[in-house]
């Protein structure tokens, strides 16, 4: 019973869709307990944004030495899935959450790592490919602005597009690194492909957002309404 109170109390302020959401919350909660005491939130922000200058290095080092150096990007993937999935996680386990403090630099971190990838693979991108690198980032934030307006139209906070979320991406890109680093000149190709499967990803959750707002605006009309016949009659 009270193994259970800890889960829901570390993933309590959002709620999960993304495919491997089980054992990812799994081996979440296993690491909140071994985590050091000294080590803040704060600590594991930056940790994670760390992990992705990683995976900038080792886009840049591809590009100018070798491509091998690319499999440098998967541990900055790891680390950045570290610090990002643990800051908030063991603040909740800790019972000392800053949620609006909390919130807002995530938010900001996550769009500073996205941009400091897209940077890396700008780099190593072989000329007019690079634009795919600007697409990429472009549409990861409008995935991004998606899940912030849907928290304010709904009250519930998902990082997740459906099945895919943000640990799905990172396994996607590690295994787009390695074939790149095995076999070379397939990136690109990967690359376009994610940004495609991006963009359907988030014109169908557009419209589902455009659906949730015209919803909210419908009840919201009706409880003004409401309330007006109630000031008539009083």
């Amino acid at each position: 019973m009270e193994e259970s109170n800890t889960l829901k109390r570390i993933f309590q302020d959002r709620k999960r869709t993304n495919v491997l959401r089980t054992a990812e919350q799994a081996t979440i909660s296993f690491l909140v307990k071994k985590v050091p005491s000294f080590v803040t939130s704060n600590m594991l922000t930056s940790i994670g944004t760390v992990g992705s200058l990683i995976v900038m290095a080792g886009f840049i080092l591809a590009a100018y030495i070798d491509r091998h150096y690319l499999l440098l990007g998967i541990a900055g993937l790891a680390i950045n899935w570290l610090g990002d999935s643990l800051d908030g996680r063991v603040a909740y386990y800790r019972n000392i959450p800053r949620k609006w403090y909390g919130f807002s630099l995530d938010i900001i971190m996550d769009w500073i790592s996205t941009v400091l990838i897209g940077l890396g693979y700008m780099v190593y991108a072989r000329n007019a490919y690079e634009l795919i690198a600007f697409v990429f980032v472009v549409l990861y934030g409008w995935a991004m602005i998606i899940s912030q307006l849907r928290y304010k139209i709904t009250d519930i906070y998902s990082i997740d597009s459906g099945f895919v979320g943000p640990t799905e991406v990172r396994i996607i890109l590690a295994c787009i690194m390695i074939l790149e680093a095995i076999f070379g000149n397939l990136i690109e190709y990967f690359a376009a492909a994610m940004c495609l499967i991006l963009f359907v990803i988030n014109i169908a959750e557009t419209r589902k957002l455009l659906q949730y707002g015209d919803m909210r605006d419908a009840a919201e009309r009706e409880k003004g309404n409401k309330d007006a016949q109630l000031k008539e009659t009083a």
